[in-house]
């Protein structure tokens, strides 16, 4: 039956959590540090052999690892829009990467500059409290350092109009396609870098491929990650004395291969001679592509060591509830990361249909890692089946709170600290894009429908306890499992007011 995207009251139920009697006195900071097309198999501690993660691996040690939570969808604005929200994609105004075309040339760096009204993604509607608005409700002071993604310059839907004091980074998730911007924004202000615009695009013929030299145009002086890393220290540094939410949305390591030149030598020692990336394929080439992936990694794990040092430094880290998370699998470019000599997605298949794009688990399983050292006893496992519109939940339970509206959360608050947990009767996720996909984990069922836009209504049905790669179709053998998991895709959808987001059968 066809559904209208009415108002959020009418269109979620709310789930009610039990109190677990935090005092305001006990409440801690909150740190999300959110990497960009992090795969399940990328960091130390769930199986990399050649991608070195100490500082994650430690924080895993000091906390809990969640082996089975998700990203809120399989592509980078939908995912963060649902962590900000506490809304699934059946729900939330923002359901796929959305870039606004009809403003000009936005994918042109060069017009982007020249006129900032083309940066930015459409912006989410004024109604939205995202959990920044929660947390600057109760007296923290909020600030967002990397990419936004999530509106757009000139609108109400920059991060200092939805709920955070500072912002340092990316407004436009396109923008992030180059580590060596032109510029990034400072609050509402543009802060201009030292670094001159290169377009994407292939090595210049006639240039010599292994000749390092040729490179040089594509690394220059102000290294977008570095800076936004510094902006996150010095906001710790600003709030020592208070209450306080950061969310670090870290580039890393969403192509393009771009990293330090001490991680990049590094691994050239460590994994040996390479062919190039001649940037064929979209994004810069690269004389050493494998290296300058695992150096980007290897960065950003360096970057949490930092973070958790000055936590320490400031004598607070005992009481910081800090979430490691990846906004969706990894990269499909595999000629540019080689996810297959990587093994990216660890336990699940290295193939196109389960990375980054797609509902399979390869592209939204993401690592994810808590700690909370007043709270979360070390060296735990959680295999409790969890998701991005859970932080909301969370958040408002530990902060003794109700959430401002009804979102689709459940809070894993118990979980943290061991107590009975409530579940989900189901996981959804919905995608307008890569063919139109729809997917929903029931227990240790996974549902999946792809190819929606063709009109496809099959689902293909996966026991995730025996077959975690998504390769034994049992739909035919389960009918009245496969009713049920349809049963409950008609029930999470309901009719997004963009039309860039219908996919037309789920609306018959």
């Amino acid at each position: 039956m066809k559904k209208f995207y009415l108002t959020y009251a009418f269109i979620i139920l709310l789930n009610s959590c039990e109190q677990h009697n935090i005092s305001a006195y006990e409440t801690p900071n909150f740190i999300f540090i959110l990497a960009d097309d992090l795969g399940y198999g990328e960091i130390g501690i769930q199986g990399q052999k050649w991608i070195e993660t100490p500082n994650i691996d430690q924080l895993a040690r000091e906390g809990m690892i969640f082996t089975d939570h998700y990203s809120g969808a399989p592509v980078c604005a939908p995912a963060r829009a649902v962590l900000m929200t506490g809304l699934h994609t059946g729900n939330n105004p923002v359901r796929g990467n959305s870039e606004w075309k009809e403003r000009g040339d936005v994918w042109s760096f060069k017009s982007m500059y020249e006129n900032p009204n083309l940066e930015g993604q459409r912006p989410m509607p004024d109604s939205i409290v995202t959990i920044a608005s929660v947390f600057k409700s109760q007296g923290y002071k909020t600030g967002m350092i990397g990419k936004w993604g999530l509106g757009a310059p000139n609108t109400n839907s920059i991060p200092n109009k939805k709920g955070f004091n500072f912002f340092y980074g990316y407004n436009c998730q396109r923008q992030a396609h180059n580590l060596y911007p032109s510029h990034l924004w400072r609050n509402g202000e543009r802060h201009i870098l030292n670094n001159t615009i290169v377009n994407k695009g292939k090595l210049e013929d006639g240039l010599d491929p292994n000749d390092e030299n040729n490179y040089k145009i594509y690394h220059q002086n102000d290294y977008a990650p570095e800076l936004m890393h510094n902006e996150a220290i010095q906001f710790l540094d600003r709030n020592k004395d208070q209450k306080f939410f950061l969310y670090y949305a870290s580039p890393l390591p969403h192509l393009p291969l771009q990293a330090p030149k001490n991680w990049v030598d590094y691994y050239r020692d460590k994994l040996g001679p390479e062919d190039p990336y001649v940037g064929d394929k979209g994004y810069y080439p690269n004389l050493s592509p494998k290296a300058t992936y695992a150096g980007m990694i290897s960065y950003l794990d360096e970057q949490v060591g930092e973070i958790i040092a000055k936590l320490k430094e400031m004598g607070v880290y005992e009481n910081t509830f800090i979430l490691f998370s990846s906004d969706n699998g990894p990269t499909y470019k595999d000629e540019q990361a080689d996810i297959h000599f990587f093994n990216s997605t660890g336990i699940f298949v290295n193939s196109k249909n389960t990375v980054k794009g797609n509902v399979n688990e390869g592209g939204i399983r993401v690592p994810t890692i808590a700690t909370w050292p007043n709270k979360i006893n070390g060296g735990r496992l959680s295999a409790h089946p969890s998701t991005f519109y859970d932080y909301y939940a969370t958040v408002c339970e530990i902060l003794g709170v109700k959430p401002p509206y009804p979102i689709d959360g459940i809070s894993y608050y118990p979980s943290l600290i061991e107590k009975p947990q409530k579940k989900h009767d189901y996981l959804y996720w919905e995608f307008p894009a890569y063919g139109g996909q729809q997917a929903v984990r029931m227990d240790n069922w996974k549902g999946i429908k792809k190819n929606l836009y063709k009109g496809s209504t099959t689902l293909a049905l996966y026991d995730l306890s025996t077959d975690p790669k998504e390769q034994n179709d049992l739909a035919a053998q389960y009918p009245k499992i496969v009713q049920k998991i349809e049963n409950f895709m008609d029930q999470a959808h309901t009719t997004p007011k963009q039309k860039k987001f219908i996919i037309p059968i789920l609306e018959n």
